[in-house]
């Protein structure tokens, strides 16, 4: 069975309600779940909530709530692998084996089903652990400042200084929309950030990490000018 994970919890902390907060018209977590059922790759699209509300939510737009997420793995600390690996061995424990999992982030409004698809293609033919979203820095990390405490600058890199920024190699993070990854490997815990991981190349006009006002405010702007663009053409 392939399935597909989307973790949301109710307690979220710096925008409250987030998973289920309005995002032009309808609650976020709606395009995560519409594009995997879209995707057609998955035989299940669950989402893993410890939120009553939240699941109604889910379940209208097509999720399925299998279980409630136990309270253990509910607070601020418990990362997504934790979540998967649960997932996956609660469908275990009912007699249902799961071969391939991709965890997509409840906060994902620019997820595509095409993409969806496509790093599952690139994760089996090159006999992968993982595939997730990356994207590039849009400026060189190698020539990063910081503030001091005493409110003047310094580099991280000094040696640095001098390098033109063409001249710098490409560096790239974590997009934040989903993560495939072999059962195995999820249930194992393995590093996703490893040799044993394929990236999907995004570009950066499709990521926003949303864990701040801020970062909502600024994921509204882009998508509005996505939907623009898109009727343009």
């Amino acid at each position: 069975m392939r399935l597909c994970v989307i973790p949301a919890r109710g307690g979220s902390k710096r925008i409250p309600r987030k998973n289920i907060k309005e995002f032009f018209g309808q609650p976020i977590i709606s395009y995560s779940i519409k594009v995997a059922i879209a995707s057609k790759c998955f035989d299940r699209v669950i989402v893993s909530t410890d939120d009553a509300e939240i699941a109604e939510v889910a379940k209208s737009f097509g999720a399925d709530i299998p279980f409630m997420r136990p309270k253990q793995l509910s607070d601020d600390y418990v990362g997504t692998g934790s979540v998967t690996k649960h997932a996956i061995e609660w469908f275990e424990s009912q007699g249902q084996a799961v071969s391939d999992v991709c965890c997509i982030y409840a906060t994902a409004p620019f997820v595509q089903a095409d993409a969806i698809n496509k790093a599952y293609q690139q994760m089996t033919l090159e006999k992968a652990d993982y595939c997730f979203t990356v994207t590039n820095f849009v400026v060189p990390i190698q020539r990063a400042i910081k503030i001091t405490e005493n409110n003047r600058l310094d580099m991280f890199y000094p040696s640095n200084y001098a390098h033109r920024s063409q001249d710098l190699e490409d560096a790239w993070h974590d997009a934040g929309q989903f993560y495939w990854g072999k059962a195995e490997a999820f249930k194992q815990q393995k590093i996703i950030f490893s040799k044993d991981s394929t990236p999907y190349i995004l570009p950066s006009y499709l990521v926003q990490d949303i864990d701040t006002l801020e970062d909502w405010k600024r994921a509204e702007l882009m998508y509005q000018v996505l939907k623009q663009v898109e009727e343009i053409d």
